[in-house]
């Protein structure tokens, strides 16, 4: 069933377990996600980010996440993330998305607020949940590699105060965190997560799950992370997925679908099991 995402992260953060968010850019994907989202009776997050629109557009995505969510047997939350424009996410609204991410991260604090205050008094008006980042969750290489990613972790005192003002349903913190690939084991802020949650009572989102350890993940949503962000890990697993089907004499991409799906759902499967989400729909 397709549900917003406060349906699926306010009983995370009372039960102390996380929803899984996938990006799916295609239907392989999304059928695997949700998929083993039934099989394991798993409450999931599933969707796009603006930056992997020139791979698949949000018309499309928009076309076989949200019927194959409300067709879903478990809760299904169809989430766009890193909108980073108010069109964008305007757009993923009318399209049937029930929940956005603005990022206005790389804004001033005031600006950050504003924006996303008005983008929550849109979305709510609509039923759709809203996320905001304050700090900044960088990437582990290229253009948005940050030089010093501690200067941009999230203030716990600054966070209440944004969202108190922004009223948003969830927010993402910069705690050690960053997107794709990591070369080194992160070290998360742990005591940051724990203050954070207690000062704003909203569920935190951890973006940047793929190549976390299983302590990581155990230790965050203890603390209080409710969302985590996984694409890289089911990502690679296609690929991998592709590879063993050709090892396997393969001859055609039908051929290589069911490896595909079957690889990547076995990312999602042991995700799903490692956040505590399994037999919570």
């Amino acid at each position: 069933m397709l549900v917003s995402m406060n349906e699926l992260l306010k009983d995370a953060r009372r039960e102390r377990y996380a929803v899984g968010f996938f990006n799916a850019v295609d239907i392989e994907q999304a059928r695997a996600v949700i998929g083993t989202a039934e099989e394991l009776r798993s409450p999931v997050i599933i969707g796009t980010a603006e930056i992997l629109l020139p791979v698949m557009p949000l018309e499309r995505v928009a076309e076989y996440l949200i019927p194959m969510a409300a067709k879903a047997r478990v809760p299904v939350c169809v989430h766009f993330d890193h909108g980073l424009s108010f069109e964008r996410c305007i757009q993923a609204v009318r399209l049937g998305f029930t929940s956005v991410m603005y990022d206005c991260s790389m804004d001033t604090f005031d600006a950050n607020i504003e924006k996303l205050a008005g983008m929550v008094s849109i979305c709510h008006s609509a039923g759709v949940t809203v996320e905001g980042e304050l700090g900044h969750v960088g990437d582990n290489e290229g253009s948005g590699k940050l030089k010093d990613p501690s200067d941009y972790f999230t203030d716990p005192v600054t966070a209440e105060d944004f969202v108190k003002r922004t009223g948003i349903d969830a927010l993402a913190v910069a705690v050690g965190n960053a997107h794709g690939e990591y070369k080194l084991p992160p070290k998360l802020d742990f005591d940051r997560i724990s203050d954070i949650s207690g000062r704003t009572g909203i569920p935190l989102v951890l973006h940047g799950g793929s190549g976390l350890s299983d302590y990581d993940f155990h230790e965050a949503i203890k603390r209080g992370i409710c969302k985590v962000n996984i694409f890289t890990d089911i990502d690679r697993a296609g690929k991998n997925g592709i590879e063993k089907g050709v090892a396997a004499g393969a001859g055609s991409l039908s051929a290589l679908i069911p490896y595909i799906i079957d690889a990547m759902k076995e990312v999602v499967r042991n995700k799903i099991e490692l956040f505590g989400s399994a037999n919570r729909a």
